[in-house]
Parts: structure tokens; sequence; C-alpha cells
């Protein structure tokens, strides 16, 4: 975005997205094609888990793409990709165990989930105005030595909410997971010696929101530094 030696900010935050990108694809890859001695699918899992909370009302439906599970609280659907609807492994279980514990969360009013939601609409606004906002008063000072910083200030505090919003969801996942292995033991959807692997995949996955927060704090800092640079 900003050419200038701050950037170099940003690497760090490149790489480590990059890991955990990586990483979690290696362990869905590597225990999908592992089959759970239970036989179930990943749909099954989560229809068992929602139902069992007393949200039977809450749709299960499949979508395109790999790795696109998520839950909609709006419309109230879980929705699980290609390779985990249908599908048996271990790494299907755990990844539709965590999305049905999303659900779940939602049903309860899990007090992290509440505020993420909250936050949502002001945080995706702020992802993408917040740096536009910056960039403008950022590079109309490069040209007349004026920059208007109270744009710039104006930026900065839209994209902070977008950094909140990344910290909110580590304990929102953190939690899913946490209710997810917790179901698939007690249920016996995995055995002993397969609830590793799935706690290996839902670890992995969560590596990506850790990048993802990371990456937004560096993302800000770095927005700092340029606007002090302009006083």
């Amino acid at each position: 975005m900003f050419w200038d030696p701050t950037f170099l900010l940003m690497i760090p935050g490149l790489i480590i997205t990059l890991w955990a990108q990586a990483k979690v694809k290696s362990a869905f890859n590597k225990f999908s094609k592992i089959g759970a001695r239970s036989g179930i699918t990943g749909a099954e899992v989560a229809r068992h888990i929602l139902n069992s909370n007393g949200l039977s009302g809450v749709g299960i439906e499949p979508v395109r793409g790999h790795l696109t599970d998520h839950y909609d609280p709006k419309e109230g659907i879980l929705r699980l990709s290609d390779g985990v609807y249908n599908s048996q492994s271990i790494s299907a279980l755990g990844i539709a165990a965590h999305e049905a514990g999303h659900a779940v969360q939602h049903g309860v009013n899990y007090s992290a989930l509440v505020v993420r939601t909250a936050i949502a609409p002001a945080a995706a606004t702020g992802s993408k105005l917040g740096i536009w906002l910056f960039m403008i008063g950022w590079i109309i000072g490069i040209f007349t030595h004026a920059p208007i910083t109270w744009l710039m200030d104006a930026g900065i505090i839209l994209f902070s909410v977008a950094v909140i919003f990344t910290f909110v969801t580590l304990p929102v996942e953190y939690d899913a997971s946490k209710r997810a292995i917790m179901v698939l033991e007690q249920g016996g959807f995995l055995t002993q010696d397969e609830l590793p692997k799935a706690k290996a995949v839902l670890n992995a996955a969560a590596w990506t929101y850790v990048a993802a927060a990371a990456t937004a704090v560096l993302m800000l800092i770095r927005l700092l530094i340029l606007r002090g640079s302009r006083d």
C-alpha cells in the first residue's frame, strides 16, 4: 500500500499468514484422508450437536468451495463445504463440530460472540474505508506538504475497530473449538486416538485468526508511525 520503510513492518505479518494458511491446509488434507471409526458424516455430527442443544430449527446445507464452512446467524443456517458435509473423515468431523459450536454460542448468547456480531459491520467498514481515508490524507500531504491530518486520524480510528474485531474473534474461535472437542469425545464420535488429530486441524485453523490479529496490529502501528511523521 505505502512504499516506504514502514512497509517492512508488514513482513512478519505476511510470513505468519502464509505459514498459518499452509499449516491449516496441510493438517486438513492429512486427516481428511483418515475416516473416523464412528462412520458419521460432518453434516450428521453437526445435526446431532444442534439438536442436543435445542437448535433443531437451525438448518444445515452444503456450500461450494474449500474450507468455506461457516455459521450464518442472520439466516440461522450452518453451511458446510464439499469436503466436510458428506465426509466421514476426522477433519470433517472436527470442522463441522467447530462450526456447530458457533451456532451453540449464538443460541446461548455467548458474550464474546455478541460483541463480535455487534461490531462486525463497523469492522468491515473500518478495514476498508479506514485505510482509504488515511491514504487520501497522506497522499495529499505528499504533494501539498499539508496533509489532511483529521482525515488520517479518522482512518486510524475506523481501522482500530477492525483491529479490535480480530482480537474479539480469538476467544470466539477458541471456545467453539473447545466445545467441538468436548462433544466429539463425550458423544463417542471420535476415539481417544482420533481426538488429537481433530485438535491438530482446529489448532491449525486457530493460527489463521492469530495471524489476522497480528497483521492488523502491525498495520495499525504502521499507520500511527506514518501519521506521526506528518506532524
